[in-house]
């Protein structure tokens, strides 16, 4: 709906677009900007906006919607998933999960988000400790993964209070790639501290590397699902590819002052130790 509506106004001329909203929110109308020439301008709501935080412009409507003015115009490029060759793909501007996020969203009592936000997230997280967690296949930059998590992200942080992705930004034109291995959930408890104190790059099974197209496949009689901004996308197998120069966002100044590091630097790619 959001993203008919936003064809329209940029069709009758508007010249900026501005969207209070939570993640799939955005993502609705990004889908109906992508390759336009005209700017999106971020107000933060609904139940988590990680774009807000990665672009730190507020934790309010108000201090954002003063501080939009100061703002400055950045082409960035956008993620697309796509599920099959007829399929015309999904945007996205900060991330796409597979396997066991996607399962939490996919499940996730739409009652209990409304009355507790980012709390039911959790909750339906924990509850699938003491399940086996089914395994897929992931292939990038030449090299095969069995995963039971797999995030293609374009901002660091995730649903707003962890740091899953370190060291990607906006800016560039590629995702960070961040891959859990292990069917036994309880592997997952590792992989949280980890990711709380900041120490999953390098642990065992955890695999984080930079690349700009990802496909995940999985056999015929296992069901694993996608998400995209929070909002689930359907089952594997699936591919997502960056789209570059897609889009215009305005950014805070001191956000351009944060270039990522060169892709040459050998931190961009982190494999565990087995």
């Amino acid at each position: 709906m959001a993203a008919e509506i936003v064809r329209g106004a940029i069709e009758r001329g508007a010249d900026l677009i501005l969207v209070a909203g939570g993640d799939g929110t955005i993502n609705e109308v990004v889908n109906g900007m992508v390759h336009s020439d005209v700017p999106l301008g971020i107000l933060p709501a609904g139940t988590a906006n990680v774009l807000a935080c990665e672009l730190n412009i507020g934790s309010t409507l108000e201090r954002a919607a003063q501080s939009i003015d100061s703002c400055v115009q950045e082409r960035v490029a956008v993620g697309r998933l796509s599920r099959g060759s007829d399929d015309n793909g999904r945007h996205f501007l900060s991330m796409a999960g597979a396997g066991l996020d996607a399962d939490i969203v996919y499940r996730l009592n739409i009652k209990l988000k409304n009355a507790l936000g980012k709390v039911a997230y959790w909750l339906g997280g924990f509850g699938n400790v003491g399940r086996r967690l089914p395994e897929f296949t992931v292939q990038a930059e030449g090299r095969e993964f069995r995963v039971s998590f797999a995030l293609a992200s374009r901002v660091r942080n995730y649903g707003g209070d962890l740091e899953l992705a370190p060291t990607v930004s906006l800016l560039d034109d590629q995702f960070e790639l961040v891959l859990f291995e292990g069917a036994n959930s309880f592997l997952y408890l590792r992989y949280i501290l980890g990711v709380v104190i900041r120490k999953h790059q390098g642990m065992r099974g955890v695999t984080i590397l930079r690349t700009r197209k990802v496909s995940f496949s999985t056999p015929q009689d296992s069901r694993i699902h996608l998400q995209v901004d929070g909002e689930y996308a359907g089952l594997l197998p699936a591919t997502v590819e960056i789209v570059p120069n897609a889009l215009t966002l305005l950014v805070p100044p001191a956000f351009r002052v944060r270039r990522p590091a060169s892709v040459e630097d050998p931190a961009w790619i982190t494999s565990p130790t087995h």
